[in-house]
């Protein structure tokens, strides 16, 4: 889809999750009793992770971007979050660490 676009997409993608049961469950194409009710997603997954455009890796929960968005977190938490993202308050004073400019008077 994103290549419909005009996005290059570097493969494999990587994507990152904080459950070890869900990437080993991603991984492994062995059926078990427990993951039966894995719908249709999971199998597309895992498809693409033995095709090699997906790459499924651990990440932290403390470090988890995604979680902004499904999580109730402290102020601390959501800030830091907030900054891997990318994400800058427009709202906030501009601040003058860093500028060169000195003032006329």
């Amino acid at each position: 889809m994103l290549k419909d676009v005009g996005v290059e997409v570097q493969l494999p993608i990587q994507v990152y999750s904080d459950s070890k049961a869900a990437i080993q469950i991603a991984a492994n194409p062995v059926y078990h009793e427990r993951t039966k009710h894995i719908e249709i997603d999971c199998h597309f997954i895992r498809e693409r992770i033995q095709q090699g455009s997906i790459k499924v890796n651990y990440i932290p929960t403390k470090e988890q971007p995604a979680d902004i968005l499904t999580k109730g977190l402290s102020r601390s938490q959501h800030e830091y979050l907030l900054s891997k993202l990318g994400v800058l308050n427009i709202f906030a004073p501009p601040s003058l660490k860093g500028s060169n400019e000195t003032s006329s008077k």
